[in-house]
C-alpha cells in the first residue's frame, strides 16, 4: 500500500515538474518572440504596419502591402534548411555577437546569413527592375535608397575613407572595392544573393576571405589582421559582417538592421526576472506604441 502511495506520489511530482518546464519553455519562447518581433518592427518601421495571432497559434507580421509574413513555421530544420528556407524565427535565432574576435566563429554559427526573401521584396524590390528604380549613387557606388540602406552606407564612407587615406592597412582591405548592386544568385543555389537587393558591399578582395576559397586556418589568421575600425563603422551604421560567420566572408558587408538591433538590445543573457523589452526606452514615444501594440495582439 505504502510503495503505491509512493509511487502516485512520484507520478503526480514528475507530471508537475513537467508541466512547469513546459510553462517556463513557452514563456522563454514568447519572450524571445515578442524581442524578435519588436526588432524588425524597429529596423523596418515604414514597412512593417501590423501583426496578427491567428486562432490556430501563428503569428504573422503583416507588411504595408498587406502581405502576411509568418514568424514560426515550427518545422524541424537542419542548419542548412534554416539557411536555405527560412521563417522569421530561424532568421533572428542565432544573436550576431557585437564584441570584436579574432578568431573564427563555430562552424554553424553564422547569424544573418539566413535571409526571409518575402521581406527583402517587399521592401528593396521584388524584381530586377523594381531594385535598380530604388538604387542610388553612394560615393559612386550602386545601392538601394529604401529603409535608409543608401543612407547608412553613406554615413559608412564619409567616416571610412577618410580612415584609409590615413592608413595604408585600412586602405588594402577597403580599395579596390569589389562590388555592391549584381542581380545575380548566390553560387550553387537557387537564391538571391543580398547584392541583388542592392543592400550588400564587398570590399578588397584577398583569397583569404572567403569560406570556399581558404581553409579555416587561413580564414582565422586573415581575421586576426583585419582592421577592427572598419567593422565597427559598418555595425554602428547597421551593417553586419561577414567575418563574424562560421561560412566566412569577410570582405563582405551587409545591411541587416534587424539583425543589428536584435544584438545591440537583446544580445545579453536572458533574465527572467525583467520585463521582456529590458534596455529599450520604453517612454520614446513610438518604442512605447510598439511595445503596447505586440503585448496586445500576443
Amino acid at each position: 500500500m505504502k510503495k503505491k502511495i509512493w509511487i502516485l506520489i512520484l507520478t503526480f511530482i514528475l507530471i508537475r515538474k513537467s508541466s512547469l518546464v513546459e510553462a517556463l519553455e513557452n514563456d522563454k519562447y514568447e519572450r524571445i518572440m515578442k524581442q524578435d518581433i519588436l526588432s524588425l518592427m524597429m529596423a523596418y518601421p515604414e514597412y512593417i504596419c501590423e501583426l496578427n495571432k491567428e486562432s490556430n497559434g501563428k503569428v504573422y507580421v503583416i507588411m504595408k502591402s498587406g502581405r502576411k509574413i509568418l514568424y514560426d513555421d515550427k518545422k524541424e530544420k537542419s542548419f542548412e534548411e534554416k539557411i536555405a528556407n527560412p521563417d522569421l524565427q530561424d532568421m533572428m535565432e542565432q544573436i550576431y555577437p557585437l564584441c570584436i574576435s579574432e578568431k573564427l566563429m563555430d562552424k554553424n554559427f553564422d547569424p544573418g546569413r539566413g535571409r526571409v526573401y518575402p521581406l527583402l521584396m517587399e521592401v528593396y524590390g521584388s524584381s530586377n527592375k523594381e531594385v535598380e528604380g530604388n538604387l542610388v549613387s553612394v560615393k559612386g557606388l550602386r545601392f538601394n535608397n529604401k529603409n535608409k540602406a543608401g543612407e547608412s552606407l553613406r554615413k559608412v564612407m564619409e567616416e571610412l575613407i577618410p580612415l584609409a587615406k590615413n592608413s595604408g592597412k585600412i586602405s588594402s582591405c577597403v580599395f579596390p572595392y569589389s562590388g555592391t548592386f549584381n542581380y545575380r544568385y548566390i553560387a550553387g543555389t537557387n537564391r538571391l544573393s543580398p547584392h541583388a537587393f542592392g543592400i550588400a558591399i564587398d570590399l578588397a578582395r584577398d583569397k583569404r576571405d572567403y569560406w570556399k576559397w581558404a581553409t579555416r586556418e587561413e580564414g582565422e589568421k586573415r581575421i586576426g589582421s583585419y582592421p577592427k575600425e572598419i567593422v565597427e563603422i559598418f555595425e554602428k551604421n547597421n551593417f553586419i559582417w561577414g567575418g563574424k560567420w562560421g561560412h566566412f566572408d569577410i570582405l563582405h558587408f551587409e545591411y541587416r538592421p534587424e539583425i543589428i538591433m536584435k544584438a545591440k538590445y537583446f544580445g545579453g543573457h536572458h533574465k527572467e526576472d525583467v520585463l521582456w523589452y529590458e534596455g529599450l526606452n520604453s517612454e520614446d514615444d513610438n518604442i512605447k506604441y510598439l511595445i503596447e501594440k505586440i503585448d496586445a495582439s500576443l
